[in-house]
């Protein structure tokens, strides 16, 4: 008999526990339940991987689309406090009962196949998309490229955004591993990019090797930071004057160089103006990614969780000007590079608060602790009980020229962004 709830709760919980891993790499399974579903998209589809990055070029990317008038879906993972967030349109995230509706048909539909959680979710968020008569649909992948299920639907563009390592025991251990993975979502004779200034000769090969009609980012496409504004170039020429993304970071303008580089890949079926085009990078919003928050001390909230980007929020710290003392607010996923991170970033730190993760794939506190003394870093380390209580000793300590910076996963942010406004 198959699953039925009313709630997302409920089927949230049922997702969790109908397949016996959290991830099965391959698309066979993911496959046969798109057929039975009939899930055919009539619109684009613009598949969007790497190891950092795909959550910012996803949103910039659905903020152009939207601020031009086309009705655009987004999926991303994971989420930070909501399941919705995975699945918005027209840049809103999608309500309990469009979701639960989802879900419906996919359980219908599966019979005795079992699908983890991402497979389940990533096939009722194209459910939903072709229900809601979306014109085009931005799909994040969420770990490597040829084995995700995002990779069962065929894209009309495919960008890989960075590459680096992480996900070792799915991807491999060095980047032309990882590299040649995260290709595995470009297509014959589609467009594909890649915003790595140093892509794997593993990724440039499998693109050759398909007839891919790949553009690397420095080669074909790529920006001048111009102080005020940034001027984007590419294979159709040159876009001058254009304002800097209100998503944070020097890195950015390679993502927004990688976003310009779709649409214009696109632009004989979903054409954008340049006006339409600033306005998406001025007014994009993504929770989580070197997010400032008003007031002071000042706080930062990055997801950051691997060393490539750890070395980024190093920079933007480094960048951010002069501050008395910077309070860490840290957990991280025990099966993450946490050496990696600190060394990253223990030469940024005054203190260190430290805790456990809610989840069973946390590094314990003390854990971390050791990680930090063992890497040298001069910063003190407090231990916690939860990461809440680790910010609330964070924000009692910290000065009104102090900054608070929490990091280390997607959970990091998430309890503290679940404690409401500052």
């Amino acid at each position: 008999m198959s699953f039925d709830a009313d709630s997302l709760a409920a089927w949230l919980a049922h997702l969790e526990q109908l397949h016996p891993s959290a991830i099965d790499m391959g698309l066979e399974r993911v496959a046969r339940v798109r057929d039975a579903m009939g899930l055919a998209p009539d619109f684009p589809v613009v598949v969007v991987g790497g190891t950092n990055g795909k959550g910012s070029t996803c949103a910039m990317l659905s903020a152009a689309y939207r601020a031009a008038g086309f009705k655009v879906g987004t999926y991303t993972s994971p989420h930070i406090l909501h399941y919705n967030e995975r699945v918005a349109i027209d840049l809103l995230p999608a309500d309990d009962a469009a979701i639960v509706a989802g879900f419906r048909a996919v359980e219908a539909a599966r019979g005795d196949t079992s699908l983890t959680y991402f497979e389940f979710g990533t096939l009722a968020a194209m459910h939903q998309f072709i229900a809601a008569g979306v014109e085009v649909a931005v799909l994040e992948v969420g770990l490597g490229g040829r084995l995700d299920a995002v990779n069962v639907f065929e894209p009309d563009v495919a960008a890989v955004v960075s590459v680096d390592i992480d996900h070792q025991a799915f991807l491999g251990d060095d980047r032309e591993s990882i590299g040649f993975e995260k290709a595995g979502i470009f297509r014959p004779g589609k467009p594909a990019f890649c915003a790595d200034p140093n892509p794997p000769r593993a990724l440039v090969e499998q693109a050759e090797r398909i007839g891919a009609e790949l553009q690397l980012i420095g080669r074909d496409f790529g920006y001048v930071n111009e102080t005020t504004q940034w001027r984007w170039r590419g294979r159709n020429g040159q876009k001058p004057g254009l304002p800097f993304p209100a998503l944070r970071g020097a890195y950015q303008l390679g993502n927004a160089s990688l976003v310009i580089a779709i649409l214009d890949a696109l632009y004989a079926r979903l054409p954008v103006g340049i006006g339409d085009l600033k306005r998406g990078l001025l007014e994009v919003e993504l929770p989580g990614r070197y997010q400032v928050l008003p007031g002071r001390p000042s706080i930062v909230l990055d997801v950051a969780h691997n060393p490539h980007a750890a070395a980024a929020l190093a920079q933007n710290l480094l960048n951010q000007g002069f501050f008395q003392a910077t309070h860490a607010v840290f957990g991280m996923m025990a099966d993450k590079d946490i050496a990696g991170v600190v060394a990253c970033l223990k030469d940024r730190i005054e203190v260190w608060h430290v805790a456990t993760l809610d989840t069973p794939r946390a590094a314990t506190a003390e854990a971390l602790a050791r990680a930090i003394v063992a890497a040298g870093a001069q910063g003190r380390v407090q231990i916690h009980g939860s990461i809440a209580e680790a910010f609330a000793a964070a924000r009692s300590a910290a000065g009104e020229n102090d900054r608070i910076a929490a990091f280390g996963s997607f959970y990091t942010v998430a309890g503290v962004l679940a404690l409401g406004p500052r």
